[in-house]
This record gives C-alpha cells, structure tokens and sequence, in this order.
C-alpha cells in the first residue's frame, strides 16, 4: 500500500473529528461514523492507485465535507449572534460607505464582486492546474494540505456557531441595489444547494487564502499566481459582505483562520 499523504491524513483526521462533534451535539451520531469510516477506506483505496485521480480526489472529499454540515442544521438557531453581527454591517456598509464605493461605478463592480463570489467554487481546481501546468506535481501534498487546512478548518467550527445568512434573516434589509447576472445564479446555487448549520466563518473566503498561501509555499517561481489569488480571496472576502451572503465578522474569520494554512506548511512532507 502506498504511503498515505499529509493531506489525505488530515482528511481522514477531519472526518473522525466531525463524527466525535456529532457524538456529543446530536441526537444520533451514526450517520456521521458511517460517513467517516467510509472516507477513510476510499482515501485508503485511492492510494493504492497513485494515478492522477488521486491528485485531484480532495476536491470531492472537500465537497462531501461541506454537505455533511447539513447534519448539524438540526442546532438551535436562536439568532442572538446574528443580531449583534448585522449591527456591525451595518456600520461598514453603511457609515464608511461600502456599499456607495462599490455601486458608484454603476454596475461594474458589483458585478465583479458577484462574479468573484460565484468563482469560488472552483478554486481547489485553479489552484491545481496552475500548479501542474508549471511541473510541480511533487507539490500536490503541500498545496491540498494548505488548501484543506483553511476550508475543513472552517468546516470544523459551524456547529459551534448555529447562524443564518444576513440575506434570509433580514431579507428586506442592507441589499444590493444592483442586480447583476453573477448575482441571480449566486442566489440561485445558495438557495438551492447550500447548507443551514452556520455561516461562522467564512469558507468562501478561509479556502481561496489558504490556496493563495498553498501557492505562495509550492510555486515559489511564479509569486504573481498567489499574489492574485490572495487579491481574488480579499474580493471573496467583500463579496461575502456585499451580496449579504456572510457578515463582516464571517469574512474576518475567513482571514484569520487562513493562518492555519501556514502553519501545516510546516508539517513534515509525505507522499
């Protein structure tokens, strides 16, 4: 069997840890124990292959990762945190105008923050194709262990923090005033696809800077492609905000719970 890498360790170790939170905070733990043990014999399995498949599973197992939060929307909501965080909106897009500056140019830059926010999904994969194009498949390990280390790190804190997005709690408040294309299939992919547990912290904006940061580690040569995408992740970051997907204080998280992306990096390589 071939060695298991970093990164699939920590996917594994993630797993397991979401199945212990479910032990203690719902009422029947089982689904995610199931989960986790099945996780763990696919990883286990794709290893064996040592192909290009396993370089780019993480992808999936971060998408599996996100819809097993679900599990913990059951939580009481009790919209105290909300409350005090749309506050501290409000005085961002509000008193400093951020809300003006983005909409003084009329419809080009909400459509670019929009659009910024709709491209985040496919950060795990840009990353790994400007790390291939650029030879540097030995670094797979490295980048995926950064990229995890930011967006299951957020997904380990939502059961602790049960929250709605500001966009359903306050449905008539702090909106856009501007209706772009990028913003109506935004609307659309989270009213339909996404999850209820929590919106602490921001994933959107934690994953893209834990890829700038994987990037900056791995292709050290091109510093130009994690320098735009840590620029991309900031506009994730007022995105968020903006559109009323997050609060200000979720994509504050986001940026500091990038740390830790970081500090992996300094972990023993495996391959």
């Amino acid at each position: 069997m071939s060695l298991l890498r970093s990164s699939e360790i920590f996917i594994i170790a993630y797993f397991i840890y979401v199945a212990f939170v479910a032990l203690f905070l719902l009422p029947s733990s089982w689904p995610a124990w199931t989960l986790a043990v099945c996780v763990a014999l696919v990883v286990v399995g794709i290893s064996r292959i040592g192909s290009v498949l396993r370089d780019w599973t993480p992808l999936a197992f971060a998408l599996v990762a996100y819809r097993e939060m679900d599990l913990f929307s059951v939580l009481a909501h009790d919209r105290h945190l909300e409350n005090i965080w749309v506050s501290w909106d409000r005085w961002v897009l509000d008193e400093i105008y951020l809300r003006a500056a983005i909409e003084s140019l009329g419809w080009l830059m909400p459509f670019y923050f929009e659009l910024c926010y709709l491209l985040v999904y496919s950060i795990g994969a840009v990353a790994l194709t400007a790390l291939l194009l650029n030879g540097r498949r030995d670094q797979v390990d490295r980048l995926w262990l950064a990229y995890l280390a930011g967006t299951l790190g957020a997904y380990a804190l939502f059961p602790f923090f049960p929250s709605d997005p500001p966009r359903t709690i306050f449905p008539n408040s702090d909106l856009p005033n501007a209706i772009t294309l990028p913003r109506q299939l935004n609307l659309l992919i989270v009213g339909g696809y996404g999850i209820h547990s929590s919106v602490f912290p921001s994933a959107h904006v934690s994953s893209a800077l834990s890829a700038a940061w994987g990037l900056h580690a791995t292709l050290p040569q091109r510093p130009w492609i994690s320098r735009c995408m840590a620029l991309y992740g900031l506009s994730v970051g007022v995105a968020t905000v903006y559109g009323r997907y997050h609060y200000t204080v979720d994509a504050v998280a986001g940026i500091v719970l990038s740390g830790v992306a970081i500090l992996v990096l300094r972990t023993p390589r495996r391959y």
